[in-house]
């Protein structure tokens, strides 16, 4: 193997790795799911996290919004221990 093969084969070594490094950084920038984004276009979300609330290390609140309509589950120990009811708007009493 004569040195002009082995330069050739170092500098394909070189630009390979580079290559997969520029892919490494351009993902992390990007976020894992810039392919996704790409591909599907604009996706609507209906799902969304408003807010949660950690009772105790086994229970948790969660506030969910699903197509427009906010719901209240209770979260505890992997599963959802109950859906919370939907609260009725309380009406001002009138006093004369």
């Amino acid at each position: 193997m004569d040195f002009v093969t082995f330069l050739r084969a170092t500098f394909a070594l070189a630009m390979t790795l580079g290559l997969i490094g520029l892919a490494a950084v351009a993902l992390r920038r990007f976020g894992p799911d810039a392919l996704a984004r790409f591909t599907t276009g604009q996706k609507i979300r209906r799902l969304n996290v408003v807010e949660t609330l950690i009772l105790d290390p086994a229970r948790r609140l969660v506030l969910v919004s699903v197509d427009g309509e906010e719901r209240l589950l209770l979260l505890g120990e992997g599963q959802i221990v109950q859906p919370l009811p939907k609260p009725t708007p309380r009406k001002p009493k009138v006093t004369d």
